[in-house]
């Protein structure tokens, strides 16, 4: 328990005091420029998969790093970003790695208002512009849903829940006409008020230990059922 509470902690500082840098790297470019750089070609038969989003996705591999142990799995999440930040990041952190699948997962940031007021379809849009970006660079994609969220603890009565739900409607629709999977995490996770369970999370946005488990075979199955698509 202490150990997620210092990851969470981490994460609110960062957020507060890396608004200089930010300044100055609105889209965090530099944070993976270094790894990306030293990231070898994969050998034949490998395929690689990257994962981008937000803490979420960044805190994955601390919280449970098992799930990223032996697999081609790069994690490219960086803590507090909404999604233009990720959409200007894309092609350095994830075409340039040329990954066989790309798993997005983005949105709640937005909904709290981290770089500023969001509209439901501008979200939509950068997130579907990713994915658009991906299939004109033969990259399968993987939608998920915003994980739940009843408040947020950093900007609280916000009532994200319904602007969740409405969102991961536009993602759904969305994926069902353009062929994409939908990788639904939200229905597994969420609670009777929509926010996300609390034997899930710590502060009921973060999932901890337990919410990636639930969280890791449901990826897994997304993954080898667009990888077996040719």
């Amino acid at each position: 328990m202490k150990k997620i509470q210092l990851v969470y902690s981490i994460l609110f500082l960062s957020i507060v005091m890396g608004g200089k840098l930010q300044a100055q790297d609105w889209p965090n470019l530099n944070k993976y420029q270094e790894q990306n750089a030293q990231l070898k070609p994969t050998a034949p038969g490998d395929k690689r998969v990257v994962f981008i989003g937000d803490s979420i996705t960044e805190f994955w591999s601390v919280v449970n790093p098992d799930y990223f142990a032996g697999k081609k799995y790069v994690n490219r999440g960086i803590s507090g970003q909404t999604t233009p930040q990720m959409l200007i990041r894309f092609r350095a952190d994830v075409i340039t790695l040329k990954p066989d699948v790309v798993v997005i997962l983005a949105g709640i940031n937005d909904i709290a208002g981290n770089t500023g007021p969001a509209t439901l379809d501008m979200i939509a849009n950068n997130i579907f512009s990713m994915a658009e970006l991906a299939k004109a660079n033969q990259i399968k994609v993987i939608l998920c849903s915003v994980l739940p969220a009843y408040d947020f603890s950093w900007k609280p009565n916000q009532n994200p829940a319904e602007k969740v739900v409405a969102l991961n409607e536009m993602i759904k629709n969305y994926t069902g006409t353009n062929g994409i999977l939908y990788l639904d995490y939200f229905s597994a996770m969420k609670d009777e008020r929509n926010g996300l369970k609390i034997a899930y999370s710590g502060d009921g946005v973060h999932p901890n230990k337990l919410g990636y488990q639930v969280m890791a075979p449901l990826a897994e199955k997304a993954i080898t059922e667009v990888l077996a698509k040719k």
